[in-house]
């Protein structure tokens, strides 16, 4: 495939392992509760989950900021205008989903008195938020919904991209291999 209807090098990494760190980040938390309250072991599977989204934020941001200047290499065929509309939006809604999620995820530790700990030590971030139940209890649920339901919206994505690859048979999917 000609290099240019494909997505820079870089581009292509991030989005790839930004896939594998959400996975990382949705076995971690769900995973959790393999191991009793109070445990070592489910202490680091929490701490895995807060690292895991923060990486996934570090690179979210670096590739709007390489999507920005690099832009995206067109689909051929050039698909209707209603389905490009449609994942300009899905797009929109990924990145929000991935620059957003980890800050409240971070937001809802903070204010419900966790430590973010570096790993391998016993030192703490400095908390930015005071404690704060009620908001932890707030942010906490509105974190999991917003999870939840960007679990459907992933899935959508896959399932797009498969439907381009297998059925319309354009190069959406190529573009980022």
């Amino acid at each position: 495939m000609d290099t240019m209807n494909r997505y820079a090098p870089a581009l292509r990494r991030i989005h790839w392992l930004t896939a594998l760190l959400l996975l990382a980040a949705y076995l971690l938390i769900e995973q959790r509760n393999l191991f009793p309250r109070g445990s070592e072991p489910r202490a680091l599977m929490v701490q895995g989950h807060f690292w895991t989204g923060l990486a996934i934020f570090v690179f979210a941001v670096w590739r709007v900021l390489l999507r920005r200047r690099l832009g995206a290499p067109p689909i051929t065929p050039v698909p209707p205008q209603w389905q490009q509309w449609f994942a300009k939006a899905m797009h929109l809604a990924l990145y929000a989903f991935v620059l957003v999620m980890p800050l409240l995820g971070l937001a809802t530790a903070w204010s419900d008195d966790k430590q973010l700990l570096l790993p391998f030590t016993q030192l703490a971030v400095p908390a930015l938020l005071p404690v704060d139940k009620d908001l932890a209890h707030q942010l906490e649920d509105l974190h999991g919904t917003i999870g939840e339901a960007f679990y459907w919206v992933i899935g959508l994505h896959i399932v797009a991209a498969l439907y381009h690859h297998f059925w319309v048979r354009d190069d959406t999917l190529r573009r980022m291999r």
